[in-house]
C-alpha cells in the first residue's frame, strides 16, 4: 500500500498510484479494472485484489465506503454534465471525495482543462457508444490499417492534451497491441484484446448477471442464474406462507407464546365475569 493525500487533502492509502500504473505499463504487468456501483461490489473487488475500480463520479462516497484503498477512476458522464464548468465542478468534487483519476469521453479542450488542474485524466477512443452514430453504429474500430492510423493520431492528440490513460473500446486486438507499444498513455482494453495495459470489464458481465452480454464479454460466474433461483424461491416461500395461514397451519403452537399453566382457565373465568358485568 502507498500513503497518499487525496485531492481533498485527507491522508489515505492506495493499492496503486498513477506512477505505479505507468511503471506497470513499462514493465508489462497487466492490470484489472471493474465497474462498481455500491459498497458491496466495491468491497468484493478490493477483497479479491482488483487493481482499478471504474465508477460514476456521483457514486464515490458509496464506493469508498466499501473500497477505501483501491484506485478509483470516476466518470464524469456526458449528458449529465454538459458544460466545461459542470465537468470541472464534478471532477473536482469527485477528486476531493477520494477519486484518483477522472474519466471523460469529451473533447480535447476538456481533457486539457482537467489536466491543467492537476487531475489524472482518462479519455475514451475507439468505439464510444454514445457517439456511435458518428462511425456508422456499433461496430469494431481499426479493422483496417488506415483506420488504425487515424486512431493512432487520435491517441497522440489525447496524449498531447495531457491525459494519462485512455479507454480503448472494441478496437481490433492487433491494432491496440501495436498502438499501446507506441504511446505513453495507459491503455484500458474493453473488447479490444489482450494488448492493453489494463483489461476492463463490467461487473455484471464478469459475474454472469446480464441476459444479453456484449460479444466481447465472458462470464466467470452465474450470479444471474442464482438471482433467478432466489426470486423463484422467494415466490415459493410466499405461496407456502399464504397457504399455511389460510389453512390454519400457521402460526402453530410450537412458535407461539403460551400462557403459564392454569392461567388460560383463569382468564376465561375472569372474562366471563367481565362480560356479564358490562352487558
Amino acid at each position: 500500500m502507498k500513503n497518499i493525500y487525496t485531492f481533498g487533502g485527507f491522508p489515505a492509502t492506495r493499492n496503486l498510484t498513477v506512477a505505479d500504473i505507468r511503471a506497470n505499463k513499462v514493465a508489462g504487468r497487466k492490470m484489472t479494472q471493474v465497474t462498481s456501483v455500491n459498497r458491496n461490489e466495491a468491497a468484493a473487488c478490493e477483497e479479491m485484489g482488483v487493481d482499478h475500480l471504474s465508477i460514476v463520479a456521483e457514486d464515490i462516497h458509496e464506493v469508498r465506503a466499501g473500497a477505501p484503498n483501491t484506485f478509483v477512476t470516476s466518470a464524469v458522464m456526458m449528458s449529465e454534465h454538459p458544460t466545461p464548468d459542470d465537468i470541472l465542478r464534478t471532477a473536482i468534487a469527485a477528486a476531493a471525495a477520494g477519486s484518483d483519476a477522472i474519466y471523460t469521453p469529451r473533447g480535447l479542450r476538456n481533457v486539457e482543462m482537467l489536466a491543467h488542474e492537476g487531475l489524472a485524466v482518462q479519455g475514451h477512443l475507439g468505439l464510444v457508444p454514445r457517439k456511435s452514430t458518428l462511425v456508422g453504429g456499433l461496430r469494431g474500430i481499426a479493422k483496417t490499417a488506415d483506420e488504425a492510423m487515424v486512431l493512432m493520431d487520435d491517441v497522440r492528440r489525447l496524449q498531447d492534451a495531457g491525459a494519462y490513460a485512455v479507454e480503448m473500446e472494441c478496437v481490433a486486438a492487433e491494432a491496440l497491441s501495436e498502438i499501446s507499444k507506441r504511446t505513453s498513455l495507459v491503455t484500458h482494453s474493453i473488447g479490444s484484446g489482450s494488448g492493453g495495459d489494463v483489461i476492463f470489464m463490467f461487473m455484471e458481465d464478469i459475474c454472469g448477471d446480464v441476459d444479453n452480454p456484449p460479444r466481447h464479454a465472458k462470464a466467470f460466474g452465474r450470479v444471474g442464474e442464482i438471482r433467478k433461483e432466489l426470486e423463484a424461491e422467494r415466490r415459493r416461500a410466499l405461496q407456502a406462507y399464504g397457504e399455511a395461514v389460510k389453512g390454519g397451519a400457521f402460526p402453530d403452537p410450537a412458535i407461539s407464546i403460551a400462557m403459564s399453566a392454569g392461567e388460560h382457565d383463569k382468564l376465561c373465568e375472569a372474562l366471563d365475569k367481565w362480560t356479564t358485568l358490562h352487558q
